[in-house]
């Protein structure tokens, strides 16, 4: 047996070089980025690319002041318009109309956030709540209590026509539009130079008849004489006619009235009475003064319920929007959102 001895080591050897040296060599050449060859390199760069092109879109939290609870909500940018679409515009609309206020609500906010009107903003907030200056926000609790069972399949709805506008808004000379849209017209929607007296090239008059279906359109009230003289600061005459109309706008509703020979703009009287619209008739009996209006809003930009008229008649949401805002062009909101990075 001693005989074959040698022979098996030399065997042996043979077998441990063999399987040995190759493992030693691949661990040697793996911990060595330089011996990693082209082709290998060039998968590790398409693998890079890839992902980086599936990453999610760039978003920012937006920083509403709730101006009933004094405190501020930080909330993530489609989640806000989500909110607003929902408050603003009843959810029964047309999802096409659902689909132009989404468009609207956010471009309102991109151009409010990237030039902060400072009225009525406190400090380290982006917007309000505030119908009266900015928009209408509630957050998913207060919309749940508000619909209660119907909670889920309306905010599905209201969902559905942000996703389908998502990154989208509407720019004019390649910035965000001042979107402004209100309720109802009374069979015509404002110049906003002949509301606000600044002319704005987007902001033109157009005809819009669906409003007429709207149930806001009409609205009786009365206000006792001693209260209308002293918020208007005049004296009325026993005359059952009040008020003489020195001039209409092109949207038909009043640019200056004479009262008691005192001359008052349509706006100064809306706001002073809380009236529904600048078209406004009035009429004395007895002790009261009789308001009708035609009209919810002040009639600048899209009417909502034009929308909706619209909508139903077929026309999709980009067919509303190029409707009330004039040369308009929807584009991506993501340079502009690169922009509010910087701010923030």
């Amino acid at each position: 047996m001693n005989k074959f001895h040698p022979l098996m080591w030399i065997v042996l050897t043979t077998i441990l070089v063999t399987l040995v040296v190759p493992s030693i060599l691949v661990l040697s050449f793996s911990n060595n980025p330089k011996h990693i060859n082209a082709s290998a390199k060039q998968d590790l760069t398409n693998s890079n690319d890839h992902t980086d092109k599936n990453q999610a879109e760039p978003s920012i939290d937006v920083s509403v002041y709730r101006t009933m609870t004094k405190e501020i909500e930080n909330i993530p940018l489609e989640e806000y318009v989500a909110g607003v679409v929902a408050s603003e515009m009843p959810v029964s609309f047309e999802p096409e109309a659902l689909k132009a206020q989404s468009l609207a609500a956010r471009t309102f906010l991109v151009k409010q956030m990237l030039s902060p009107s400072k009225i009525n903003l406190p400090e380290g907030t982006d917007i309000t709540d505030s119908i009266q200056y900015h928009q209408i926000f509630k957050n998913k609790e207060e919309l749940a209590s508000e619909w209660g069972k119907d909670y889920q399949a309306n905010l599905s709805k209201v969902q559905k026509a942000v996703d389908a506008t998502k990154g989208q808004i509407i720019t004019y000379d390649e910035k965000p539009i001042d979107a402004s849209f209100f309720s109802t017209s009374n069979g015509y929607t404002e110049n906003s130079e002949d509301y606000w007296g600044n002319e704005t090239p987007y902001l033109k008059s157009v005809d819009s008849p669906w409003d007429l279906q709207s149930p806001k359109f009409q609205n009786q009230t009365s206000i006792p004489v001693p209260e209308f003289e002293e918020l208007l600061g005049t004296k009325l005459n026993n005359d059952v006619n009040i008020g003489t109309i020195l001039s209409k706008s092109e949207g038909n509703r009043i640019k200056f009235i004479e009262i008691s020979d005192k001359k008052y703009s349509g706006k100064a009287i809306r706001n002073k009475l809380k009236l529904n619209s600048s078209d406004f008739t009035f009429k004395r009996e007895g002790n009261k003064v009789i308001i009708n209006t035609r009209g919810n809003g002040h009639g600048v930009g899209m009417s909502q319920y034009g929308a909706n008229g619209l909508a139903m008649e077929g026309k999709n949401y980009k067919d509303i929007v190029h409707y009330y805002y004039q040369d308009v062009t929807i584009s991506s909101v993501e340079p502009f959102i690169n922009k509010m990075y910087v701010k923030k």
